[in-house]
């Protein structure tokens, strides 16, 4: 039965059902060669993601002569990727849909015109594209780029939404020199850590703030330890002169905000003359609020950064060579956080955790 539901899903996957054929590590030079048998996590409709998705058993796909089949080797459960699965996020791939979006694999095989990868070779979509949450993708050549096999599996599938985030948005609207300063909410995500270390690469000091929390002390150690500069709570920065509490740190040129509400209004009391504020995520799902005077006498700039906007533009191989250092940074331990490797045999348990269903718990990445 779940075969026969599935057949719409072509539209996502090219030609899931036809005639299983199963190939290792070899270049192709036949049209009909066919990617092995896939499983996949599949959603029909959007709504909670524990209702609606599935893990299913899909037949091989045709590995056309532009086509390159990968295994994929690991792949996280973003925010992002609930979102869409919900349908609130603002591009979703047609239903019915396989979940995921961002991972890494291997090459198992090659169309007869591809000339760039081989059988062998770690590739991550880039930009990335919906459908990672499966055994075995087929997609054109131009979809994969390739990289280090020597970049451990959690970080090559992560790199790409989050790490490269922080790093465009260090460098695509302020520029910033070593001894400036910058100033976020939503300090301990994964964007928020990489932040950190990235500017503190560069010589570029930092202002966190994190919601009050049980915890929220061993956090502040937590963000100390990969270079914070200062962190506070909310609650901390309830006072008039907010600015009285830096010492030695100049005024922030640039903020980030992921958060919204009184959150980002506190990134915004911060910032200098003529500072600017980014914003990239609403996790209160309440809107930003800025006085007049910020405008006129402060001189300050609202900006927003989309990801996928970026990625769909002429700035692709920019990416990719931003990937690539982000990779290099991480492999020498110059770039961490905290991530759950889960056999993709346990992808429910994955997703509750990711869910929040069971606490706060570290990302989830899928290892297939």
């Amino acid at each position: 039965m779940a075969l026969i539901m599935m057949r719409s899903v072509a539209t996502t996957r090219r030609g899931f059902f036809k005639l299983k054929r199963s190939y290792s590590g070899i270049r192709a030079f036949s049209s009909l060669l066919t990617s092995p048998p896939s499983k996949a996590v599949v959603y029909e409709r959007h709504g909670p993601p524990d209702a609606v998705t599935r893990v299913i058993e899909m037949e091989g796909v045709e590995v056309k002569e532009k086509d390159v089949c990968v295994k994929m080797m690991a792949a996280p459960i973003n925010p992002s990727d609930i979102n869409r699965i919900e349908g609130v996020y603002p591009v979703r791939p047609p239903l019915p849909a396989i979940g995921g979006y961002e991972g890494v694999g291997e090459v198992l095989s090659v169309g007869s015109a591809v000339k760039h990868l081989s059988p062998g070779d770690w590739v991550i979509p880039s930009p990335p594209s919906s459908g990672t949450w499966q055994t075995y993708i087929v997609k054109e050549e131009s979809v994969w780029h390739k990289i280090s096999k020597d970049s451990p599996i959690e970080y090559a599938a992560t790199i790409t939404v989050n790490p490269l985030t922080a790093l465009r948005m260090l460098q695509d609207f302020v520029t910033l020199n070593s001894g400036d300063c910058i100033v976020q909410n939503g300090a301990t995500s994964i964007v928020g850590q990489c932040i950190i270390q990235l500017a503190r690469h560069r010589g570029i000091h930092s202002i966190n703030i994190i919601r009050d929390r049980v915890g929220s002390d061993e956090a502040k150690e937590m963000l100390k330890r990969l270079g914070a500069d200062e962190v506070f709570t909310e609650s901390q920065l309830e006072v008039k002169n907010i600015k009285g509490l830096l010492t030695n740190l100049p005024e922030p040129a640039l903020g980030f905000n992921c958060v919204g509400g009184n959150s980002a209004s506190l990134v915004l009391k911060f910032l200098r003359h003529g500072g600017t504020m980014v914003t990239y995520g609403g996790m209160s799902k309440k809107p930003i609020t800025i006085s007049t005077s910020s405008f006129i006498f402060k001189d300050l700039s609202l900006r927003g950064f989309w990801l996928q906007k970026l990625m769909n533009s002429d700035k692709v191989n920019e990416c990719r060579n931003s990937i690539d250092h982000l990779l290099c940074l991480a492999r020498e331990g110059k770039l961490k956080y905290e991530m759950e490797l889960v056999s993709f045999g346990d992808f429910h348990t994955a997703l509750d955790k990711a869910l929040g269903k069971l606490g706060s718990q570290p990302k989830q990445v899928l290892k297939f």
